[in-house]
């Protein structure tokens, strides 16, 4: 029986408690309409900090988290369709949905009441192999090795979803609070539709890192930007920021909120913060449709993917980095050679 390394979430819990565990385990099997992956890389979410200390409850006792995951088709399932052995592949958080709701119908499997996720529901990629069913499995851009690449499928695919939720116009002004790995990939992709981008954020590092990309200015989460903004997005799991960028709004903006955890939101006043609709919005996982449309983007328009590496040994070190905002762009556990 061959054996893999894997982080496992032991008992949630702050994350200087350490509640992943490294161990050692089987390689998993492909069932039917599975695939086996070789990991080459895996980037590491705020999603899989939230799991490891508990914000989000366990699905399953000792999950594998990981959902940025790039590797290689290693082995086949029956009925997986076109894949075959060797094709370089990722997989994303969205792992299954029901295809028969009356969401999935609609085009919205998104907020399928059946859906599962890669890390949450099945073990995900901070391990030396995983396995994912093969319908939701995407081919990946060419233009990314495997370590630059791993952060497009969530935060890059999430942030494009964010977007969408968040009507910007043509031309308009976006604000983006909060400027880690989601936010730095949704800021290219607005600059490159012709939008005037604002960061607000806490770090002083994210605010450099933003104006080297384009951004016209960049400040501190609570400050006003230098103008009234048509859309924002909030990527800091920070609740108290939401009536900070409804009020930044100009009339008619909307606010979209991209994260799957928020701490309490203060109370909002009507006249402040939604009167002359404005419109707040949350951002729900992804269809897989968005992941189609936003790598075909990324693979046309080149994306400076800012990435801090860690080997598989030093995953619990980028969950802690990452909650301390030590971490420029987005964490990426990568393996020998990739």
């Amino acid at each position: 029986m061959r054996t893999m390394t894997a982080w496992r979430v032991d008992r949630p819990g702050p994350i200087d408690g350490r509640p992943l565990r490294m161990t050692s385990a089987p390689v998993p099997e492909p069932g039917p309409g599975e695939v086996l992956i070789r990991v080459n890389a895996c980037a590491v979410c705020r999603t899989d900090l939230h799991l490891a200390e508990g914000d989000l409850p366990p699905h399953r006792p000792g999950a594998v988290p990981g959902h940025e995951v790039v590797g290689e088709v290693e082995q086949l399932g029956g009925d997986t369709g076109d894949l075959r052995v060797g094709d370089r592949v990722g997989v994303a958080w969205l792992r299954h949905t029901c295809g028969t709701c009356r969401y999935c119908r609609s085009g919205a499997e998104n907020l399928c009441p059946s859906s599962l996720y890669t890390g949450w529901d099945a073990d995900g990629g901070l391990a030396e192999y995983c396995v994912a069913p093969a319908e939701y499995i995407y081919r990946m851009p060419s233009r990314y090795d495997d370590a630059h690449a791993a952060p497009l499928l969530c935060a890059g695919i999430i942030g494009f979803r964010a977007l969408r939720r968040a009507d910007l116009p043509p031309g308009g002004r976006l604000g983006l609070y909060g400027f880690g790995a989601s936010a730095h990939l949704t800021a290219q992709v607005a600059l490159a539709q012709g939008a005037t981008v604002h960061v607000l954020t806490r770090s002083v590092e994210a605010q450099r890192l933003a104006l080297s990309l384009g951004a016209a200015s960049a400040g501190a989460a609570a400050d006003a930007p230098p103008e009234p903004l048509d859309a924002a997005i909030l990527f800091a799991p920070v609740g108290d920021l939401v009536p900070v960028a409804l009020s930044a709004l100009d009339r008619g903006g909307t606010l979209a909120v991209a994260g799957i955890h928020l701490t309490d939101i203060p109370p909002l006043r009507y006249a402040d913060h939604l009167f002359q609709e404005r419109t707040l919005r949350s951002v729900t996982a992804n269809t897989r449709q968005d992941g189609h449309d936003f790598l075909a983007f990324a693979q046309d328009h080149p994306l400076r993917v800012t990435v801090t590496p860690y080997p598989l040994s030093g995953v619990d070190r980028a969950l802690a980095d990452l909650a301390a905002d030590r971490v420029e762009g987005a964490a990426v556990m990568t393996l020998p050679g990739h």
